[in-house]
């Protein structure tokens, strides 16, 4: 005879589910200035990244693990989580999900997001070059 667990694998949760336990656990503990970012085909490493402020590290913290605790409710382990001990910038992996927790002086001094929000949007083409442009250098 089979043991159970054997014969019905284990499903992971859809980016979906994942995308609204992170969102659930962020809205439940009342986490401050969200910002979701879609940044695929911009980063090899994540498909999404939140960022959020907690009003003290106390707060940095349990938002970061109602995170932890949201996504294991659906069936996923974070791949690691970093900055605990001092809460003022949690980060919580979860492999297509990276959710970054900062107390707001923190969060405005790194400036994380502009590095995601700045150049081109990924989805739209570049002009085409006028009629008078032209390519190359000179011989002078």
């Amino acid at each position: 005879m089979s043991h159970p667990a054997e014969s019905s694998p284990i499903t992971p949760p859809s980016t979906e589910q994942l995308l609204n336990a992170v969102r659930q656990a962020l809205d439940d503990l009342k986490a401050k200035d969200v910002r979701e970012l879609d940044v695929r085909g911009r980063t090899g490493f994540t498909d999404y990244m939140f960022f959020a402020s907690g009003t003290s590290s106390r707060h940095v913290k349990s938002i970061a693990d109602e995170v932890q605790k949201q996504v294991k409710a659906v069936g996923l382990m974070p791949l690691g989580v970093e900055g605990e001990r001092d809460a003022e910038w949690v980060l919580v992996d979860l492999g297509e999900i990276v959710v970054h927790v900062f107390l707001p002086r923190v969060r405005e001094f790194y400036g994380l997001e502009r590095l995601w929000t700045v150049g081109p949007d990924p989805d739209e083409q570049p002009p085409a070059p006028g009629p008078n442009v032209e390519r190359g250098f000179d011989d002078d």
